[in-house]
């Protein structure tokens, strides 16, 4: 299995990690970096959290969050939302997309969280997130399928 960390995102690390893509073709599912920090930003009252993955000392992908969002706020899944994964297409195949939702999945526990939600293409990654245990909860969200994993 795979082990990742994850690390916050500095002034020093930012470029290293913004520099990170997905194999061609899969951009259509998953924005890149700057623009997941671009959306944070521009949206804090989906209460974002996001990290960098990091494997052997380097970075390997990129995961945002809404966190622990109260009940209530209009167009905001939540609380508890993962709302970009990104492994860049090097290191994709490897066991890291599984290793960050393990890491996330922990964290949202020891937070009290009881599920995870995430949405997907419905031509996306939805056998990946299959695999791992969520299920679809019958909501669409911006033509997306919202996915639930019971913790």
């Amino acid at each position: 299995m795979s082990s990742v960390r994850l690390v916050e995102i500095t002034d020093e690390n930012r470029d290293a990690v913004c520099a990170l893509r997905v194999r061609p073709g899969q951009e259509r599912f998953v924005a890149s970096v700057a623009r997941s920090l671009e959306d944070a930003a521009s949206t804090p009252e989906a209460e974002p959290w996001f990290r960098a993955v990091y494997a052997d000392g380097e970075p390997v992908g990129f995961v945002m969050l809404s966190w622990n969002v109260p009940p209530g706020r209009p167009g905001i899944l939540g609380p508890y939302f993962l709302w970009r994964l990104l492994i860049d297409g090097r290191h994709q195949g490897r066991g890291f997309g599984r290793a960050v939702l393990d890491e996330v999945v922990a964290l949202v526990r020891a937070e009290g969280g009881t599920e995870l939600l995430t949405s997907h293409q419905p031509d996306g990654p939805g056998p990946f997130y299959r695999k791992f245990g969520f299920r679809p909860t019958g909501e669409v969200d911006h033509g997306e399928t919202v996915v639930r994993l019971t913790l």
